[in-house]
């Protein structure tokens, strides 16, 4: 159930960032990328500020995710446009 609930996550968090962003997404799949290693990039820039934003559950690992995958959004529309 932890990898189900991990890939959720991701998948709502990619559609939160593209939508942030004012991205019309990557679709589906791509949303889920992006959202999973968005989590990712957001729990290592909270852990380098010595913040702890997973601990608050859904809520708090959702948080991370989309800061996390905004961030990653920002870097990759950074690459497209160099």
């Amino acid at each position: 159930m932890h990898l189900i609930g991990f890939l959720l996550i991701g998948v709502v968090a990619g559609w939160l960032a593209g939508k942030l962003m004012q991205g019309g997404g990557f679709g589906f799949w791509g949303d889920m990328v992006v959202g999973v290693v968005g989590a990712f990039v957001g729990g290592f820039l909270f852990r380098l500020l010595g913040i702890g934003g997973a601990e608050g559950g859904l809520i708090g690992s959702l948080v991370v995710a989309v800061i996390g995958a905004v961030v990653l959004l920002f870097v990759i529309r950074l690459v497209k446009r160099a």
